[in-house]
């Protein structure tokens, strides 16, 4: 039994959520729209407040995308209610970070500037301190897409065993190897 896909999502105020005949499910809230089709096979019910998902029958993948799909509308209404943050960290001598309207220009110990174009729906900043690593800052109400481009900024330049150079998430541990003289 799903306990994820059982559990009833509340809706905040201020947060309106439609469910068309399609099986489409718009969430309207502070922090903007957001749009998700729902298999067929799953029902939706909106009562008050709450809204309920239900599976036709205990197959398995009528149970895997009871959970799935619960998840992915629970995230929406959370989205459009609160927002989504993710911090990185750039950790090297020389990396650094700008910001220049929806372009992210990164230094990365490469020949190049590495610019990325993020999409509108993401809002992003990049803050440098002294004696500090710089931390890129993006926020949004889509939780796909803000992760989707966190991996993408994370796959430029991971953070690698030895010195831990790379961009890493905020608070993300990396495993240190022991260089080839500690072997002696």
């Amino acid at each position: 039994m799903s306990r994820i896909g059982k559990a009833p999502i509340t809706v905040p105020k201020g947060v309106e959520v439609t469910i068309s005949n399609k099986n489409l499910v718009t969430v309207k809230g502070p922090k903007g729209t957001l749009e998700q089709a729902v298999d067929p096979d799953i029902s939706l019910k909106q009562e008050g407040t709450e809204i309920t998902l239900a599976r036709p029958s205990d197959a398995k993948p009528h149970r895997s995308k009871h959970g799935l799909y619960r998840a992915l509308v629970a995230n929406m209404v959370k989205g459009v209610s609160d927002g989504f943050v993710i911090e990185q960290e750039l950790v090297g001598v020389g990396y650094r970070a700008t910001v220049k309207g929806q372009q992210l220009q990164m230094s990365l110990g490469f020949s190049h500037t590495v610019v990325i174009e993020l999409p509108a729906q993401i809002k992003v900043t990049a803050e440098q301190q002294k004696g500090k690593n710089p931390i890129i800052r993006m926020e949004s109400a889509d939780k796909q897409l803000i992760g989707q481009v966190a991996a993408k900024l994370r796959s430029l330049r991971k953070p690698e065993p030895y010195k831990g150079k790379g961009v890493r998430f905020v608070g993300e541990v990396v495993r240190r190897k022991a260089g080839k003289a500690a072997g002696k």
